[in-house]
């Protein structure tokens, strides 16, 4: 079994993230009533949110499972980046639904990442990415700040287009 390139296993589960890295803590709503909550929390745990942003996800399981193996990645033109990991923790609740993935050999960051959609009180559905990761390959320390940028971005991007599944 591929080891964790990070020891702080979890962490995006527990408060505060680890010293060290860099965080990332976004936080969107995406819909209204327990539907649009399934719809997001399948959305996020069955993959469907990563591919439609156009990501190629490779997952040895059909949902989101602790210890199942996820290889993100993205067609640069002719060049593919990779990105295994493998998923650490998960939550399937009335009001809680998500999961988080750590990085492994070959990923361009080390550290984790969670993607959570939450039934709030007033009906309102949330989706919320909670990250920390540093560099681990030369190219991704050679982007620098760059790479947070996209990351930031990223997550943004996540959220809307997960509101848009929510709302079908």
């Amino acid at each position: 079994m591929p080891a964790f390139t990070y020891p702080e296993t979890g962490a995006t589960r527990r408060r505060p993230l680890p010293r060290g890295y860099d965080h990332l803590q976004h936080r969107a709503p995406v819909g209204r009533g327990r539907a649009s909550f399934e719809a997001a929390g399948a959305a996020v745990t069955e993959w469907r949110m990563h591919r439609a942003t156009g990501f190629l996800v490779a997952a040895s399981a059909d949902r989101a499972e602790v210890g199942a193996s996820v290889e993100v990645a993205l067609r640069l033109g002719p060049l593919r980046v990779k990105a295994p990991c493998e998923v650490v923790w998960t939550e399937y609740t009335g009001e809680r639904i998500g999961f988080a993935y750590g990085t492994l050999d070959g990923h361009p960051e080390r550290g984790e990442e969670s993607f959570v959609v939450e039934l709030a009180d007033d009906g309102t559905v949330w989706f919320a990415v909670t990250a920390f990761s540093r560099p681990a390959l030369w190219y991704s320390r050679m982007a620098g700040p760059f790479v947070r940028v996209l990351q930031r971005s990223y997550a943004r991007y996540l959220g809307r287009t997960l509101r848009r599944i929510a709302a079908t």
